[in-house]
């Protein structure tokens, strides 16, 4: 019988090793001579939290599971029902299937097939490749249908600078503002700053049992276009997490559901209930192709 991740995809280069799943597509392991760089889970588990995860075709969540698109009115399934929400696409519990695989990297890919609440045909993609500096991530997505259809991308990898608790580790993020958000995690509308607040960490300092689970905005860029992150622990590795130009939001979440394992920096094209509001939804036209990148480089 197949474990509840599904069939498993393993890469190697040098002391690095990396191993993608079937069910979800997402990345379960990723070790450096032997240490875990992120926070994963046994073959025999499913994803815990949306662990490793792409997010497609949506991040985050839809307030109802209820949308409008091109005058449409559509409804997807409450995937979270304490809150009431749709949650992170739907692709978390479906096959990704290998369309090509190396020693050093591999590609999964999930066809997205018309659905009431998403009567769209999407063809969504990822890959996981090592190089000398690193993981370096692809989501792809391609419009197969014969009209527009809305997407958003995210993914949710939870890094590991060091053994848990994160109490201990440090946190640098240029991100000079917050969305806020009511009880329902739905953004309220509200920008706020993060100067002078717990919430500002643009600075490098300790994360202490501050708890998060916070979209941030308002990125600062380097010169190359990459809004770059750093997760580091005394005794243990220094992550640099880039994400690439499409990375507008990028949530961050302490794990307290998870025991504070790992710290989930997720970026985002888009925020949370996008799909309701429209703000940043990309929308693709019959036959066109997007992606969005993201890597982690330890030192």
């Amino acid at each position: 019988m197949s474990p509840p991740s599904g069939r498993q995809f393993e890469i190697r280069r040098g002391d690095q090793r990396a191993v993608a799943v079937e069910v979800g597509g997402g990345l379960r392991l990723y070790e450096r001579g032997g240490r875990p760089l992120i926070a994963g889970y046994a073959e025999d588990q499913p994803a815990p939290a949306a662990m490793g995860l792409p997010l497609v075709p949506w991040p985050n969540r839809i307030r109802d599971g209820r949308y409008t698109f091109q005058g449409r009115e559509l409804e997807t399934p409450i995937t979270e029902p304490e809150r009431h929400n749709a949650i992170h696409g739907l692709c978390r519990s479906m096959p990704w299937t290998p369309a090509e695989q190396r020693p050093d990297a591999v590609t999964l890919v999930c066809p997205v097939e018309p659905t009431p609440g998403y009567p769209f045909r999407l063809d969504c993609s990822v890959t996981y490749v090592l190089g000398e500096r690193g993981l370096g991530c692809r989501l792809g997505f391609e419009n197969l249908g014969e009209g527009p259809l809305p997407v958003g991308a995210g993914h949710h990898p939870y890094l590991r600078a060091g053994d848990p608790p994160l109490d201990g580790w440090r946190l640098q993020l240029p991100a000079a503002r917050v969305l806020e958000a009511d009880d329902r995690m739905i953004p309220t509308g509200r920008e706020l700053d993060v100067a002078g607040t717990e919430l500002d960490f643009r600075a490098d300092r300790p994360l202490g049992a501050v708890v998060l689970d916070t979209c941030y905005t308002d990125l600062e860029r380097g010169p190359d276009g990459l809004v770059r992150a750093t997760v580091a622990a005394p005794g243990g590795a220094r992550l640099m997490l880039g994400m690439g130009p499409d990375t507008r939001y990028v949530m961050v979440y302490t794990g307290d559901a998870v025991g504070r394992v790992g710290l989930a920096v997720e970026p985002m094209s888009c925020p949370p209930n996008a799909f309701q509001t429209g703000r940043d939804v990309r929308v693709l036209q019959p036959g066109e192709r997007w992606s969005f990148d993201w890597g982690i480089e330890p030192s």
